[in-house]
């Protein structure tokens, strides 16, 4: 196979190192849009069900059909538009991003809010998917994990001032203002990126057969797979992480904005901290963080009741997903290098089925009467499963390099 064919994609008059910093920016401030959406979500739940006369366990429905809708589209927009220009498709990406969440601002009924919320979510995992690749495609190899973690650290820092102050604008203006505050952060992500993403040619790009062919793999299955159930843990916690304060750990109703903060401190520690440690090894990093995920859930479920330790666990839970997830995004990058955007995107589609499948088992276990500490419990099994699957995929890699060697 010739270099141009299994290169990720060309970019077109790459930009120096001035220029790559802008189109990183342009790229990680898509992601701080898409973050502020769906993680202000859960925030933003009792203000939703009392505004709309619905139980909070069935507003958090909304959440996992924004999840489905990441699941829907990030196999379905990344593979159909495989051969598509990079920056044209950011750029669509983003404009469906902002109707969704015009429609979501406007909804006058639950059932139109699980409508936009799908739609919303379409665009998610193929936004970050490609944002991956083209991140990547601007440095050198051995910066990759880094570059890669820049662009999440979008997302990462959405948790630190645009989740609560969505929570915040919600709480006091009410629920439609948060979502009119990303289609504010959608527009300027559009201009972002036709001012400083550079564009690719399609040489060497794969199309929708390899692309999909590349899901096939042992190595993505398996990655995959650990991250949509691993990371059902901390969805479990976090969905319902508003009432879970109030109602345990006897926070006011307007800290909580604040605790939503601390765990986006979290995640921008770990993305920071994610950077250099793939870099260094993937595989330790990811098993190192699925299992200390695990003990971070497990000290939350224990000590919620407690204020001081309900923020240090937020904190402590924010760093490890974090750093799970950037471990998890390059280590597909390496098992798929010819068929890199659908892998990428399935990446994120895998985290939002564990978004989907955490709200609903958080729900259900709330719906019960087990009350609010019991997701965290269906988190620790959730990521100790994840962290099983990964430990397999692990073993029989290394047994397959032996082999071969």
């Amino acid at each position: 196979m010739s270099a141009p064919r299994t290169a990720l994609l060309q970019v077109v008059n790459a930009p120096g190192p001035a220029g790559t910093r802008l189109a990183l920016f342009a790229l990680a401030m898509g992601g701080f849009g898409v973050g502020t959406t769906e993680f202000a979500s859960m925030g933003l739940l009792p203000f939703i069900a009392e505004d709309l006369g619905a139980s909070i366990p069935a507003v958090g429905q909304s959440i996992s059909l924004y999840a489905l809708g990441v699941v829907v589209g990030a196999p379905l927009i990344t593979a159909l538009a495989a051969r598509v220009e990079r920056k044209t498709l950011l750029l669509g990406l983003m404009l469906t991003f902002v109707v969704g969440n015009g429609l979501s601002a406007a909804a006058p009924s639950l059932e139109w809010l699980f409508v936009a919320r799908f739609l919303s979510g379409l665009p998610h995992g193929a936004y970050f998917g490609v944002a991956a690749v083209v991140a990547s495609s601007l440095v050198p190899r051995e910066r990759r994990g880094t570059a890669v973690a820049r662009v999440m650290l979008g997302l990462t820092i959405a948790n630190i001032v645009g989740v609560p102050f969505a929570a915040a604008l919600g709480g006091a203006l009410g629920w439609r203002s948060a979502y009119l505050l990303v289609v504010l952060l959608g527009a300027l992500t559009i201009a972002a990126l036709a001012l400083w993403v550079p564009r690719t040619r399609n040489e060497g790009m794969a199309s929708p057969t390899q692309e999909i062919r590349a899901l096939a793999r042992p190595q993505v299955v398996l990655t995959l797979l650990a991250g949509s159930v691993g990371f059902g843990g901390m969805f479990a916690v976090y969905t319902y992480i508003s009432p879970t304060l109030t109602e345990l750990s006897g926070l006011d109703i307007g800290t909580v904005p604040w605790v939503l903060a601390v765990f986006g401190v979290g995640m921008t520690v770990g993305s920071l901290l994610a950077g250099p440690l793939v870099d260094r090894s993937i595989e330790r990093t990811a098993l190192g963080a699925g299992a200390v995920s695990g003990l971070a859930l497990a000290f939350f479920a224990l000590f919620v009741h407690v204020p001081a330790a309900a923020v240090i666990g937020a904190l402590w839970i924010g760093i490890m997903g974090s750093i799970f997830t950037t471990s998890l995004q390059v280590r597909l990058l390496r098992e798929a290098k010819d068929a890199p955007s659908l892998t990428a995107a399935m990446n994120h589609a895998a985290f939002n089925l564990a978004n989907a499948m955490g709200a609903f088992l958080g729900g259900a276990v709330i719906s019960a009467g087990w009350g609010y500490r019991a997701p965290a419990w269906v988190g620790v099994g959730l990521a100790l499963a994840g962290l099983l699957i990964l430990t397999y995929a692990v073993q029989r890699r290394r047994q397959q390099s032996l082999s071969a060697g």
